[in-house]
């Protein structure tokens, strides 16, 4: 079998025979093969046994038929070794139990290397290389420097972000602090992941749609730009994910990337005018689409492709992750419809 990277190329902006598609938290609930393995781990012993995350990152490559695989982690595991104290409680997501909220806190954040402190993830990733070798690329990720500062401020998920915004007016100075913390980590870890093998990256932004231009721009762009630029000389694909974030697309795509991830919140043709002809962009299928009918989820995809017009650089995928209750024939009629309708375009 030859080794597929169609992906590779649309991240580059060069000619593919097909639309290269994968989804995000493609690794997960809704396949039986995940279920079957989660019931005999707890969650982050899944992340820390290499062994485990191949196995449950190669599951929607057999299944689906995807162009990428990446790396089943999560974007917390950098944490623990920052001293944060983590735990991810049964049906309440993540819990940090000694959030970050004033410049004491901040001083007491560690910057180790990547190596050390998630030695299990490059692991992974090495031995995924090998299991994928011929097949297609694999991604690597980490969460953006504020969406990893949101969850250690808040504790946990939020809502409103009311420590997260409180510590940004009220203590800007802790917050930048904490910001060059973030963004270093960040630096590490993806390269620690590069180095393993990862042949792209993927920097997720989840929660930075809680945030207005302004704020954006002063408290969190300088950050998101500094990872993007300590990658540049990395020569693999970045892709900038920023999520709910359709009043910030100029600022996203100013901060970098070689490819703009968009939601589904904002027409495709639209959002890729305001980034820029001269990026790729992934996206942007809205994740309850794979609900309806198998017509119906071909008739989004013919609009996406449509709005995409054949140019070079349109990755496919959801414009968040796949729901845990999705059927998995929707997802692999998704893929199908991807890879037999963009042929037609071309």
């Amino acid at each position: 079998m030859a080794f597929n990277d169609r992906f590779l190329k649309a991240c580059r902006r060069e000619p593919v025979d097909v639309t290269p598609v994968w989804l995000m938290r493609q690794a997960g609930r809704y396949l039986k093969e995940y279920r079957d393995i989660r019931a005999k781990y707890d969650f982050l012993s899944m992340c820390r046994t290499p062994e485990v995350a191949v196995e449950v990152t190669l599951q929607p490559v057999d299944r689906l038929g995807v162009d990428a695989a990446i790396l089943f982690a999560d974007i917390l595991l950098p944490l623990e070794g920052m001293g944060i104290d983590l735990e991810f409680a049964k049906g309440e997501g993540p819990v940090i139990h000694n959030p970050v909220r004033s410049q004491v806190d901040v001083d007491k954040i560690r910057v180790i290397e990547a190596e050390e402190a998630t030695p299990y993830v490059a692991e992974a990733i090495r031995m995924l290389r090998h299991e994928l070798e011929g097949r297609v690329p694999l991604i690597g990720f980490s969460g953006a420097p504020f969406t990893l500062a949101s969850y250690i401020v808040e504790g946990a998920g939020s809502r409103d972000y009311r420590y997260t915004k409180a510590m940004m007016y009220e203590y800007p100075q802790a917050w930048h602090a904490l910001m060059e913390k973030l963004a270093e980590i960040v630096t590490r870890y993806l390269r620690m992941q590069i180095k393993a093998g990862a042949q792209a990256v993927q920097m997720f932004d989840s929660w930075v749609g809680a945030l207005g231009p302004m704020d954006y721009e002063r408290f969190v762009m300088p950050y998101s730009k500094l990872v993007m630029d300590n990658l540049a000389d990395e020569n693999v694909p970045r892709i900038h994910f920023a999520n709910n974030a359709s009043t910030l697309l100029e600022l996203v795509s100013k901060a970098g990337g070689d490819v703009i991830g968009v939601d589904w919140r904002i027409n495709l043709d639209i959002a890729w005018q305001r980034i820029g002809y001269d990026k790729a962009i992934q996206g942007n299928l809205d994740p309850i689409a794979l609900f309806g009918t198998q017509e119906s989820i071909e008739e989004r995809v013919k609009d996406i492709l449509a709005r995409a017009n054949g140019r070079l650089g349109h990755i496919f995928n959801l414009g968040h992750g796949i729901h845990k209750d999705t059927p998995v024939e929707n997802a692999q009629a998704l893929v199908e419809a991807v890879h037999r309708l963009s042929q037609k375009q071309q």
